[in-house]
Protein backbone atom coordinates (compact mmCIF):
# COMPACT_ATOMS: atom_id res chain seq x y z
CA UNK A 1 0.00 0.00 0.00
CA UNK A 2 2.82 2.42 0.90
CA UNK A 3 4.52 1.50 -2.36
CA UNK A 4 1.46 2.57 -4.42
CA UNK A 5 1.03 5.76 -2.43
CA UNK A 6 4.67 6.67 -3.08
CA UNK A 7 4.28 5.86 -6.77
CA UNK A 8 1.17 8.08 -7.03
CA UNK A 9 3.01 10.93 -5.29
CA UNK A 10 5.97 10.64 -7.66
CA UNK A 11 3.75 10.60 -10.75
CA UNK A 12 1.80 13.61 -9.46
CA UNK A 13 4.99 15.58 -8.84
CA UNK A 14 6.39 14.61 -12.24
CA UNK A 15 3.26 15.74 -14.10
CA UNK A 16 2.84 18.93 -12.11
CA UNK A 17 6.42 19.96 -12.84
CA UNK A 18 5.69 19.60 -16.57
CA UNK A 19 2.73 21.99 -16.40
CA UNK A 20 3.05 24.90 -18.78
CA UNK A 21 2.38 28.34 -17.30
CA UNK A 22 0.72 30.72 -19.75
CA UNK A 23 1.42 34.37 -19.11
CA UNK A 24 0.04 37.52 -20.66
CA UNK A 25 2.22 38.90 -23.46
CA UNK A 26 2.29 42.22 -21.56
CA UNK A 27 3.20 43.12 -18.02
CA UNK A 28 0.69 45.28 -16.14
CA UNK A 29 2.80 48.34 -16.97
CA UNK A 30 3.03 47.42 -20.66
CA UNK A 31 -0.73 46.83 -20.78
CA UNK A 32 -1.37 50.22 -19.16
CA UNK A 33 0.86 51.87 -21.79
CA UNK A 34 -0.86 49.99 -24.63
CA UNK A 35 -4.28 51.02 -23.27
CA UNK A 36 -3.22 54.66 -22.90
CA UNK A 37 -1.94 54.62 -26.49
CA UNK A 38 -5.27 53.17 -27.68
CA UNK A 39 -7.16 55.89 -25.81
CA UNK A 40 -4.90 58.62 -27.23
CA UNK A 41 -5.34 57.20 -30.75
CA UNK A 42 -9.10 57.23 -30.28
CA UNK A 43 -9.00 60.87 -29.19
CA UNK A 44 -6.85 61.80 -32.18
CA UNK A 45 -9.07 59.92 -34.65
CA UNK A 46 -12.24 61.46 -33.22
CA UNK A 47 -11.04 65.02 -32.61
CA UNK A 48 -11.47 64.78 -28.85
CA UNK A 49 -9.39 67.46 -27.17
CA UNK A 50 -11.29 68.15 -23.96
CA UNK A 51 -10.75 64.91 -22.00
CA UNK A 52 -9.10 65.18 -18.60
CA UNK A 53 -6.75 62.47 -17.37
CA UNK A 54 -7.06 61.35 -13.76
CA UNK A 55 -3.82 60.19 -12.06
CA UNK A 56 -5.29 56.66 -12.09
CA UNK A 57 -5.17 56.61 -15.90
CA UNK A 58 -8.91 57.12 -16.45
CA UNK A 59 -9.81 59.88 -18.90
CA UNK A 60 -13.13 61.65 -18.55
CA UNK A 61 -15.40 64.31 -19.99
CA UNK A 62 -18.12 65.68 -17.74
CA UNK A 63 -21.05 66.44 -20.05
CA UNK A 64 -23.38 67.50 -17.22
CA UNK A 65 -22.06 68.12 -13.69
CA UNK A 66 -25.42 67.36 -12.07
CA UNK A 67 -26.62 69.02 -8.91
CA UNK A 68 -26.02 68.78 -5.20
CA UNK A 69 -23.42 66.76 -3.39
CA UNK A 70 -21.39 64.03 -5.04
CA UNK A 71 -21.29 60.37 -4.06
CA UNK A 72 -18.33 58.82 -2.27
CA UNK A 73 -16.84 55.36 -2.55
CA UNK A 74 -19.20 54.28 0.27
CA UNK A 75 -22.36 55.61 -1.41
CA UNK A 76 -25.00 53.37 -2.91
CA UNK A 77 -25.54 54.60 -6.46
CA UNK A 78 -28.10 54.15 -9.20
CA UNK A 79 -26.81 54.79 -12.72
CA UNK A 80 -27.80 54.43 -16.32
CA UNK A 81 -24.92 53.49 -18.62
CA UNK A 82 -23.78 52.41 -22.06
CA UNK A 83 -20.54 50.60 -22.82
CA UNK A 84 -18.59 50.85 -26.08
CA UNK A 85 -15.34 49.45 -27.41
CA UNK A 86 -12.78 51.83 -28.88
CA UNK A 87 -13.82 50.79 -32.39
CA UNK A 88 -17.20 52.30 -31.35
CA UNK A 89 -18.86 48.88 -31.20
CA UNK A 90 -21.78 48.91 -28.77
CA UNK A 91 -21.44 46.38 -25.93
CA UNK A 92 -24.43 46.92 -23.62
CA UNK A 93 -26.71 49.48 -22.05
CA UNK A 94 -28.88 49.77 -18.93
CA UNK A 95 -31.32 52.59 -18.37
CA UNK A 96 -31.07 52.10 -14.60
CA UNK A 97 -29.01 49.93 -12.34
CA UNK A 98 -29.92 48.58 -8.91
CA UNK A 99 -28.70 50.45 -5.85
CA UNK A 100 -25.25 49.13 -5.07
CA UNK A 101 -22.19 50.44 -3.26
CA UNK A 102 -19.88 52.33 -5.59
CA UNK A 103 -17.07 50.28 -4.04
CA UNK A 104 -18.52 47.15 -5.71
CA UNK A 105 -18.15 48.56 -9.24
CA UNK A 106 -15.03 48.60 -11.41
CA UNK A 107 -12.22 50.96 -10.43
CA UNK A 108 -12.87 53.24 -13.42
CA UNK A 109 -16.38 53.94 -12.13
CA UNK A 110 -15.03 54.51 -8.63
CA UNK A 111 -12.83 57.24 -10.09
CA UNK A 112 -15.39 58.87 -12.37
CA UNK A 113 -18.79 58.73 -10.71
CA UNK A 114 -17.78 60.87 -7.67
CA UNK A 115 -16.99 63.69 -10.11
CA UNK A 116 -20.69 64.33 -10.79
CA UNK A 117 -23.84 65.04 -8.79
CA UNK A 118 -27.34 63.64 -9.18
CA UNK A 119 -28.57 63.97 -12.77
CA UNK A 120 -25.00 64.43 -13.98
CA UNK A 121 -23.45 62.58 -16.86
CA UNK A 122 -19.89 61.66 -17.66
CA UNK A 123 -18.00 59.80 -20.36
CA UNK A 124 -15.19 57.63 -19.01
CA UNK A 125 -12.34 56.25 -21.12
CA UNK A 126 -11.14 53.39 -18.94
CA UNK A 127 -7.92 51.39 -19.34
CA UNK A 128 -8.45 47.64 -19.11
CA UNK A 129 -6.73 47.37 -15.72
CA UNK A 130 -9.38 49.67 -14.25
CA UNK A 131 -12.23 47.93 -16.09
CA UNK A 132 -12.45 44.14 -16.34
CA UNK A 133 -8.69 43.50 -16.55
CA UNK A 134 -7.33 40.12 -17.48
CA UNK A 135 -10.61 38.32 -16.80
CA UNK A 136 -12.96 40.21 -19.11
CA UNK A 137 -16.68 39.37 -19.10
CA UNK A 138 -19.08 37.41 -21.28
CA UNK A 139 -19.30 40.33 -23.73
CA UNK A 140 -15.86 41.88 -23.23
CA UNK A 141 -12.51 40.27 -23.95
CA UNK A 142 -9.69 40.42 -21.41
CA UNK A 143 -7.40 43.46 -21.52
CA UNK A 144 -9.94 45.65 -23.31
CA UNK A 145 -10.07 49.40 -22.61
CA UNK A 146 -13.66 50.68 -22.64
CA UNK A 147 -15.81 53.78 -23.07
CA UNK A 148 -18.64 54.29 -20.57
CA UNK A 149 -21.40 56.89 -20.88
CA UNK A 150 -22.84 57.17 -17.38
CA UNK A 151 -25.71 59.15 -15.88
CA UNK A 152 -25.91 59.29 -12.08
CA UNK A 153 -29.60 58.86 -11.32
CA UNK A 154 -29.27 59.01 -7.56
CA UNK A 155 -27.33 57.91 -4.51
CA UNK A 156 -27.41 57.69 -0.75
CA UNK A 157 -24.63 57.48 1.78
Amino acid sequence: MKKYFLLICLVTVAFSSCRKVVQSPFSDTQQAIADDNAIQDYFLSNGITNATKDPSGVYYIITNPGTGPHPTINSNVTVGYSIYLFDTSFVESQSSRYFAPLSSYIKGWQVGIPLIGTGGSITLYVPSGLAFGTSGTTNIEANTPLIFNITLQGFNN
